[in-house]
C-alpha cells in the first residue's frame, strides 16, 4: 500500500512543477496551465465512485493493480503529446485510470487491519503518498532542467510501471473482502446512512477545503519562485517538494496520536498549523517562504491523516462508499479550488493566493470545531467486537 500511495501521487501530480513551463511553452495563463493538474484530479474525483462500485464486485486488489498499470502507461503517452489540448486529454484519462487506487485504499486498510491500527496504518499509506508526491515532483524538476519536460514525464511513467509490478507482487491476498453487488437501491440507502451521520458530511467538507489550500499553494509557488527577486530554475523549484517528507512524518505521527487520544480532540491542531504556514509564506525572505510551505505541508498531511481514518471509523458497514465520497470531495477540492487559486494569483499575486488559502483554512478550522462537538461512537461497533479507540 505504501508503494501504491507513492506511485499514485507521483503520477497524479507530476505536471505540477511544470506549470510555469507549460504557461510559457503553450502560451496559456497560469490558471489555464493549472488544468494540467485539475483535469486529472477532477475526473479522478468523478470516477472514484464508479471505481468503488466495480471494486466491491470484482475485488479491491484487482482494481488497484489494473488502475496503477493503466495510469503509468497513460503517463508515458502524455510525454509524447504534440499539443496542449492532447496533453490535457491524456491527463483526463490518467485521472480516470488512477481512480481505482484511492477509491478503495481506505476501505482495503479498514477491512484488513485491526480497528485499533486503522489510524497508524492509514498514516503510513498517506506517508507513502507524501513521499511519492515529493520524489515525483523533485525528479520531474531536476530532469526537466537537464533533459526537458517530456523526458521527465516519461521517466515518471516508467517509475509507475515498475511500481505496478512491485505492488502486484508485494500486496498480500485480501482476507476481509466480501463481494458486494448492491444496486441503485443499495447505493442510495448507503448514501442516506452516510449523510445522516453527525460527522461524515463535515469531514467531506473539510477534505474539500483542506485539499484546496494545499494544491493552490503548490500550484502557484513555482510561478512566485521563478519570478524576481528569486529567479529560481526548474531544479531549485522542484527541490521545494522535498518538504513533502515533513508531510510524510506528520501524517504518521498525527495519525498515531489521533488513534490514542481521539480524532475530534486533535483535528483542529494541524489545521491551525496550516493557517499559520500560509501566513508565513507572505514574508519576502526566501527562507521564511520555504518554512511557511513546510508548515502548510505538515498541517495538511496531519489533518488529512486524521480525517481519512475518521471516515473509516464512522462509516461502519459503508466504508467503501464513505471512503469513495471522502475522496470525491478531496480531489474535487484539488480540481476546483486549485484552479480558482489561479484567479487570485492573476489578480493579486502571492498575497492574493495567501488570502484565498487563509479563508479556506479558516473555514476548515470552523469545521474542525464543529466536529469537536459531535457525539462519539459507542465503545463497541457492530462487526468490530471488543473495545475500539475513541473517535
Amino acid at each position: 500500500m505504501l508503494v501504491a500511495g507513492f506511485a499514485t501521487f507521483a503520477l497524479l501530480y507530476c505536471t505540477q512543477p511544470l506549470l510555469p513551463r507549460f504557461a510559457a511553452e503553450f502560451r496559456v495563463s497560469p490558471a489555464a496551465a493549472s488544468l494540467a493538474v485539475s483535469l486529472a484530479t477532477g475526473p479522478l474525483a468523478l470516477a472514484i465512485v464508479v471505481a468503488a462500485v466495480v471494486a466491491d464486485r470484482i475485488g479491491h486488489r484487482r482494481v488497484m493493480t489494473a488502475s496503477l498499470a493503466a495510469a503509468a502507461g497513460l503517463t508515458m503517452l502524455t510525454s509524447a503529446a504534440p499539443g496542449w489540448h492532447l496533453l490535457l486529454a491524456m491527463r483526463v484519462l490518467t485521472g480516470v485510470a488512477l481512480a481505482g487506487i484511492p477509491a478503495v485504499a481506505m476501505a482495503f486498510i479498514a477491512e484488513e487491519v485491526d480497528a485499533a491500527a486503522i489510524g497508524p496504518a492509514m498514516g503510513l499509506y498517506i506517508a507513502g503518498s507524501a513521499i511519492g508526491g515529493m520524489a515525483g515532483r523533485l525528479g520531474v524538476g531536476v530532469l526537466t532542467e537537464h533533459f526537458g519536460w517530456r523526458v521527465a514525464i516519461a521517466a515518471t511513467g516508467a517509475t509507475g510501471i515498475a511500481a505496478a509490478v512491485a505492488f502486484a507482487v508485494l500486496l498480500p491476498a485480501a482476507r476481509g473482502f466480501v463481494a458486494r453487488r448492491a444496486g441503485v437501491a443499495g447505493w442510495t440507502a448507503g448514501l442516506r446512512r452516510i449523510f445522516a451521520d453527525a460527522a461524515l458530511p463535515w469531514l467531506y467538507a473539510a477534505a474539500f477545503v483542506l485539499m484546496g489550500v494545499f494544491v493552490t499553494v503548490y500550484n502557484y509557488i513555482g510561478f512566485r519562485l521563478r519570478a524576481a527577486p528569486y529567479g529560481l530554475g526548474d531544479g531549485a523549484v522542484g527541490a521545494v517538494f522535498l518538504l513533502y517528507i515533513v508531510g510524510s512524518l506528520s501524517s504518521a505521527w498525527v495519525g498515531g496520536i489521533a488513534g490514542r487520544r481521539g480524532r475530534r480532540t486533535i483535528f483542529w491542531m494541524p489545521i491551525v498549523a496550516l493557517i499559520a504556514g500560509v501566513a508565513v509564506t507572505v514574508a519576502a525572505p526566501l527562507p521564511l517562504v520555504i518554512i511557511g510551505i513546510g508548515v502548510v505541508t505538515a498541517g495538511f498531511f496531519g489533518a488529512h491523516s486524521v480525517a481519512s481514518s475518521w471516515v473509516g471509523r464512522r462509516a461502519r458497514g459503508d466504508r467503501a462508499q464513505a471512503a469513495a465520497l471522502y475522496l470525491f470531495f478531496y480531489y474535487l477540492g484539488s480540481s476546483v479550488l486549485g484552479s480558482a487559486g489561479g484567479v487570485a494569483w492573476t489578480a493579486r499575486g502571492w498575497p492574493g493566493v495567501a488570502g484565498f488559502c487563509g479563508l479556506l483554512g479558516i473555514a476548515a478550522l470552523g469545521i474542525a470545531l464543529r466536529l469537536a462537538g459531535v457525539p462519539p461512537l459507542a465503545d463497541s461497533v457492530a462487526g468490530e467486537p471488543g473495545p475500539t479507540p475513541p473517535d
